[in-house]
Parts: structure tokens; sequence; C-alpha cells
């Protein structure tokens, strides 16, 4: 179906969601992967401390970020990889936060871009035992994939979406989420936030 989005995933070096430390993105158009990219970076100093459960899950090392671009400066390539689409992620709220709160670790403006979830896109199209993300992409037909690699989950992240589209027979992405119910959200705004707290 001729659905475009980007779909997004980030790893972090330990519980705070401002430790990026990778990102994976897979652009859509026309219901096809058309582009992917994925890099490493630092954690924002005082969130860049690795941890160990964060390393066993992902493999990433403060070794392997030594060299990279740190959030700020990676900010601009993300940017021009999402243009003004609608961002996929699954369990989108993390991914999200990370964007939000490595901003605001590092003083950046960040876009308020639409977003959706395919953790719910997956429960609303498949009857499954787990709504995980190798679960959802299995269903989708996206079986050999790196779970916790970023570019591999972005990439297993659009199949499901691509795969939701076909099923329920959605033109775009906002008629797939008025035929799933699965609400397309929009990053708040950080200086809106500040005043409703």
């Amino acid at each position: 179906m001729p659905v475009d989005f980007t779909a997004i995933d980030f790893e972090t070096a330990n519980s705070s969601t401002a430790s990026a430390c990778a990102v994976g993105l897979a652009r859509v158009r026309d219901g096809v992967v058309v582009a992917t990219d994925g890099w490493l970076m630092r954690p924002p100093p005082g969130h860049d401390e690795f941890h160990p459960r964060n390393v066993e899950i992902h493999g990433i090392t403060p070794a392997d970020v030594v060299s990279a671009p740190g959030w700020s400066e990676q900010l601009a390539r993300l940017r021009d990889f999402l243009g003004d689409d609608v961002l996929v992620a699954h369990n989108a709220g993390f991914d999200m936060s990370v964007m939000r709160r490595a901003c605001a670790a590092t003083g950046d403006e960040l876009a308020p871009y639409r977003y959706m979830c395919s953790v719910q896109l997956s429960r609303s199209v498949y009857v499954l035992p787990s709504h995980s993300l190798p679960y959802a992409a299995a269903a989708a037909g996206f079986l050999e994939f790196q779970h916790h690699d970023a570019s591999a989950d972005a990439l297993a992240c659009a199949h499901i979406v691509i795969d939701a589209a076909r099923r329920t027979g959605s033109a775009d992405i906002d008629a797939l989420s008025g035929a799933t119910g699965v609400r397309i959200s929009r990053i708040p705004d950080e200086a809106a936030l500040s005043v409703l707290v």
C-alpha cells in the first residue's frame, strides 16, 4: 500500500532515555523501503555511563562511541533523514522520549514530529502470544534480523507498518490510523510542557 513514513529505533547506554548511543532509520515511500541509515553516537554528558545490562542487550560499549558524534553534532543528520515524515517506532513512547530527553539534556530544539506506535498496530492487526518486535516482525513476514541492532530494528518496524497497511487496505498513514484505531500523536513542544508542570 502507498504509505509514506520513517521508522526509527534508538539504543541507550543506560536507563536514562537521554542516553542515546545508536539510531536506526528506514524511510518508506509508497509502501516500499527506499532508504536506510544508522549510526553510533556519544550520549549527552551526564547520561553517558554505559550500564552492563544495556551493553549486554545491544553490544555497544564506551569504546565504540568514543569517536562518534555527540547528540548535538549528529542532530542535523537525523533531521535531514526524518524530514517532515510521520515517525513510527516499536514502543514509540520510548523512542520519542529519547529524542525529547536528549534534546533537553543538550539544549537542542526538537521539532514536534508526528508519530505512531507499531506495538499498538501489532495489537490491532495480529493475534500473537507477544507483540514484542521479533514476534510482530515475524507476523509481517520479516523473519531474520538482529534484534537490538538499531538499524535492523527500524527496518523490522517498517515492515510491520507496511504489512498492517496492506492488511487493512490503508492508502496512507492517516487511513491506517483510522482503520486500526491507533492514534498518530505529536511530540509536545518543550515550552508547552514546562507551562503544564
